[in-house]
């Protein structure tokens, strides 16, 4: 599975690690995340992510 990067932040969503302080499970991939998910450093939209 793709990681991608925040452009803006720098954060990097791995999903392998998936974003346990939003209720993300691992394995979730970048694509199946649900449309209101936003990046927990910056706040930002999945707009803002590029594939790494």
């Amino acid at each position: 599975m793709d990681r991608y990067l925040c452009e803006p932040c720098g954060y990097v969503y791995d999903p392998k690690v998936g974003d346990p302080d939003h209720d993300i499970a691992p394995g979730t991939a970048f694509e199946d995340l649900p449309d209101d998910w936003v990046c927990p450093w910056c706040g930002l939209g999945k707009e803002v992510f590029v594939k790494e």
